[in-house]
């Protein structure tokens, strides 16, 4: 420890911003901040989120010590508390200006942090649990993990990761749950209803995905409203009569795979009573489980596989969707919701712990050891043979993380064979796999150990004479 003693300027940590900061970006991707919804920006800097969610139509309000110190913070739906602890030299401090934060928020608080793989960005000398940086600030990175970790011991709360440096700390378990089950089921949003016949139209739409039918407390408001003058038995008999019975059994099956998933992932996570689940997803164990119990049971049966090696292997060697290597299945994110369910759960898991980055292509799921890796290639559709810039993974034993950036690499590492990331299904398998074909034809998988890296793989089409124009392999002139 340091004998070094200084008052920190953190003014200086406050930058000025021309977009949404990444807590409050996710906050907004995530429908946990909209019009409806008041904000506070505890620790708001400059005011550029303030500003920019007022542009918004939100009712956001900032306070600040330096910057606004007159702003009287009051109590809000979400409380944003962005890139602040981590400025906080003084650990109780620290702490303590978390749980006024804490204490603000009526539904949510958001907080995020600097993580440890900015550290090379960080210019100082250790001081402290942080870093003393060249500007006289503090900085205390965390790992992804850890910060998770902070927030639930001093809130007293089970949290989410929203993404790596971003955690959701909710005051109430169902909206918790209900943030989950949005994040395993992002298509359970209502068809638009303008009037009864509309209103009945997006029923039946929500009849045949959920595979049964809503009661009128999980519609939205205004479509009770155009159906209120329906009995819910007439309601029944024209959904029933309009729905397509085999649709209805398909979503009753997602529903119920679904449910699983929630409920593999709340034990993960650490599971509540039944009262702490959301109405519909009780609705769902009602409709779809003899029990609650049995719903945990089976729930916990999936949990429990994921610790069998050859279960895991099987399953991916099962799945028709995906790339299959002796480590690993490769999937890209467009499919991920069709790979088994066990999978889909050790996906989850691992977003929950940790946090799934806002932008990735390719999911790498281990089966030697329990790793996670989110993989960005930002060109996948584009570029026959994309780039990667970014690679996050978590190791789901140890919850340790490492995020690698390949923005400033100037021999990036290249996929080939895109076709094999996809379902059978995608539309742009045909043409992917036509253009594998022809580059094996023409020798440029001769040298496997070759061609893994940008340079490489020019190298070997510079000598089998061809060049690549869109997802046509050309000769070379």
């Amino acid at each position: 420890m340091s004998d070094l003693h200084w008052e920190s300027d953190r003014r200086l940590t406050a930058i000025g911003r021309t977009t949404l900061s990444v807590a409050a970006r996710q906050a907004v991707i995530d429908d946990e901040v909209n019009a409806s919804t008041s904000v506070l920006d505890y620790g708001s800097g400059r005011g550029d989120d303030v500003a920019a969610l007022c542009e918004m139509q939100v009712n956001a309000q900032g306070w600040d010590p330096y910057y606004a110190p007159d702003a009287s913070p009051a109590p809000a739906d979400v409380v944003l508390l962005t890139y602040v602890i981590n400025v906080i030299e003084n650990a109780e401090e620290r702490r303590e200006a978390l749980r006024r934060a804490w204490g603000f928020a009526e539904r949510l608080l958001v907080v995020t942090s600097r993580l440890t793989w900015d550290r090379s960005r960080v210019r100082g000398q250790q001081f402290e649990d942080g870093v003393l940086t060249s500007r006289r600030t503090f900085q205390h990175l965390f790992s992804p993990a850890d910060l998770r970790s902070y927030v639930e011991e001093t809130t007293g709360v089970r949290c989410v990761a929203a993404a790596p440096g971003v955690v959701y700390a909710f005051k109430r378990d169902d909206a918790r749950l209900r943030y989950i089950a949005r994040k395993i089921t992002p298509d359970a949003s209502w068809l638009a209803s303008e009037d009864t016949g509309s209103a009945i139209a997006a029923v039946v739409d929500y009849t045949e995905r959920r595979g049964r039918l809503p009661r009128l407390e999980e519609m939205p408001e205004d479509m009770a409203k155009l159906l209120s003058h329906l009995q819910p038995a007439e309601l029944q008999r024209i959904v029933r009569r309009s729905a397509a019975a085999e649709k209805i059994e398909a979503g009753a099956r997602a529903s119920t795979l679904s449910t699983l998933l929630v409920l593999g992932v709340e034990l993960f996570n650490g599971r509540g009573p039944y009262g702490s689940l959301p109405m519909s997803l009780q609705v769902d164990i009602r409709a779809f489980f003899s029990s609650y119990k049995e719903a945990c049971q089976r729930a916990d049966r999936l949990l429990l596989k994921l610790r069998d090696d050859a279960y895991v292997r099987g399953a991916m060697q099962a799945s028709k969707i995906g790339k299959l290597t002796p480590t690993a299945l490769y999937v890209h994110r467009r499919w991920i919701h069709q790979i088994p369910t066990v999978l889909r759960l050790y996906e989850h898991c691992a977003s929950i712990a940790t946090g799934r980055p806002p932008t990735w292509s390719l999911i790498k799921l281990c089966h030697q050891g329990r790793g996670v890796s989110w993989l960005d290639y930002p060109e996948f559709d584009t570029d026959p043979h994309p780039r990667l810039r970014s690679s996050y993974t978590v190791d789901l034993t140890t919850l340790k993380t490492s995020f690698t950036s390949y923005d400033e690499s100037s021999n990036r590492p290249l996929l080939h064979r895109k076709h094999e990331f996809l379902s059978p299904d995608d539309p742009d398998a045909p043409k992917y796999r036509r253009l594998t074909e022809r580059e094996v034809r023409a020798g440029l998988y001769a040298n496997p150990h070759l061609i893994g890296t940008e340079q490489g793989w020019e190298a070997e089409l510079i000598r089998c004479g061809r060049v690549l124009r869109g997802h046509r392999l050309i000769k070379r002139t």
